[in-house]
């Protein structure tokens, strides 16, 4: 990292991911997002060239010994977030799906006040919103976020148009509170912690983004690990009603500020 520490920062975890990210960093590069922004590349103990590409750009690079998973890999992110007294925090996937253009946008939400004066905590770029790019989604998946979207919306009475998106911006208060393993899924941290964050009080704003279909690499969501993705979410989010709605756990969260 060159220069003064900047108030965002950029969290990108990789996973083998050398066909991809050298994309990712000109797309960062075009929409001079260094200019707003630190970037920190977590590398998951990739076994292909990744970390040498990543190594030759200017940007933070933290390399995991052994593979630590998606979700593990962002809660490292946050912990090194929250030490080195960030104030934004903007998660992004390393595999070109989000265009970096998102970014700016993103940012700007997180700063932007409404009419009582509050910013959002947490930032969700959709994919499929008024004002979205087009992307392609296959049936299977088409049914998955349709059933995610009800759930979410009869148990938290908000609509949420894309309750999966990774790309999401996070206020200090959001990556403070995920930093606590207990406030955060490690394994598939999604419309589960999406419905968490909205029944805990926290400011939860969506906007439109671009985002384009993966183009090199294999998603984290093929074969079994989809279908152990859908089984995890099928007990997670009853279990996260329970905990919250009945157990009553950190049901003030939403309303306390971080220093």
């Amino acid at each position: 990292m060159v220069g003064k520490q900047k108030e965002l920062l950029v969290i990108i975890p990789a996973y083998n991911e050398e066909k991809n990210i050298p994309r990712v960093f000109r797309q960062l590069r075009m929409h001079r997002v260094e200019e707003i922004a630190d970037i920190l590349i977590i590398d998951d103990a990739s076994a292909d060239a990744t970390a040498r590409i990543v190594e030759k750009e200017s940007c933070i690079l933290i390399r995991n010994i052994c593979r630590m998973g998606y979700a593990n890999s962002l809660l490292l992110g946050y912990r090194y977030a929250m030490y080195r007294n960030y104030h934004y925090v903007i998660q992004m996937d390393a595999d070109g799906q989000h265009d970096a253009c998102n970014i700016p946008v993103i940012y700007r939400k997180l700063l932007e006040k409404d009419e009582k004066g509050h910013c959002p905590d947490l930032v969700l770029a959709s994919r499929f919103m008024e004002g979205s790019s087009d992307f392609p989604v296959s049936i299977w998946k088409k049914t998955a976020y349709a059933w995610f979207r009800f759930l979410i919306r009869a148990i938290s009475g908000r609509k949420i148009v894309d309750p999966t998106t990774g790309l999401q911006g996070l206020s200090r208060k959001v990556f403070c509170f995920y930093s606590d393993i207990r406030h955060f899924d490690d394994k598939y941290p999604d419309a589960n912690i999406i419905l968490q964050m909205l029944l805990l009080g926290f400011e939860v704003e969506e906007i439109p983004a671009v985002m384009h279909a993966r183009t090199g690499g294999e998603s984290m969501h093929n074969g079994f690990s989809a279908c152990w993705y859908m089984c995890r979410m099928f007990f997670d989010i009853p279990a996260t009603v329970f905990r919250i709605k009945m157990l009553k756990k950190d049901v003030m969260a939403g309303r306390q500020h971080v220093d």
